[in-house]
């Protein structure tokens, strides 16, 4: 069996609209063990799969131990492994700009790598073909915090969540624009830049309309207070 690109379009939607409950999920198990033996197997993957033989052919006979939760386990892992990776990454930017942080992020978090693409993609197809759905959206989510995250956003509430489903829309169409093979690290930074330019010029309509809203309940409330 196959993936169709129908499938994974749906099913990132899922995990966009998934982000509205405002629950995230529960933080993966880590330690260094299984750190080593997900990037092994990551290296491999995009070739030979994410299979437990495979973990046990690059990572040693004992590997598997450390994965209780089985194959199913390994691609949610190794998406928390690098929502990590992106994390210590930011840690030291300088960038003074929340939306450059962002930015600087999701190009950490997708990069021009093919090894690291065709090991998501082959990552991707196991979760949606072999029932894997729900650890698909888990993982979207902690992806799409860890990068607000990673930009330290300070937002709270409902602004906390508002950012959270905008940005999952902007991750998305990015995952599925690099997923099916970017030509260069120009193109996929303009892709980006042109999903973000978008959010920006929706923020500054919604902010015209509310303002020019608020701008005649001025003028109507004196009339009906009188």
């Amino acid at each position: 069996m196959s993936m169709r690109p129908a499938n994974l379009k749906q099913a990132v939607s899922l995990a966009a609209t998934a982000l509205a409950t405002g629950v995230m999920p529960q933080a993966m198990p880590r330690d260094p063990a299984r750190d080593a033996a997900l990037r092994a197997l990551a290296a491999v993957a995009g070739e030979r799969g994410w299979g437990l033989p495979v973990l046990r052919d690059v990572a040693g006979a004992q590997a598997e131990l450390l994965f209780p939760g089985g194959e199913a386990e390994l691609v949610e892992a190794w998406s928390d492994l690098c929502d990590r990776d992106m994390l210590a990454h930011m840690q030291d930017t300088p960038e003074p700009r929340l939306s450059l942080r962002v930015r600087e992020a999701l190009l950490y978090r997708l990069p021009l790598d093919e090894a690291m693409r065709r090991a998501a993609s082959r990552g991707v197809s196991a979760q949606l073909v072999g029932g894997g759905q729900a650890a698909f959206r888990r993982e979207w989510m902690r992806t799409v915090n860890a990068i607000w995250m990673a930009a330290r956003d300070e937002s709270s509430g409902a602004t906390y969540l508002t950012k959270r489903l905008t940005l999952a829309q902007v991750y998305g169409a990015t995952f599925l624009y690099w997923l099916a093979g970017v030509p260069d690290e120009a193109a996929l930074a303009a892709f980006v830049d042109r999903r973000l330019a978008c959010v920006r010029r929706l923020g500054q309509a919604r902010g015209l309309v509310v303002g020019r809203v608020m701008g005649l309940m001025g003028l109507i409330r004196p009339q009906a207070a009188g």
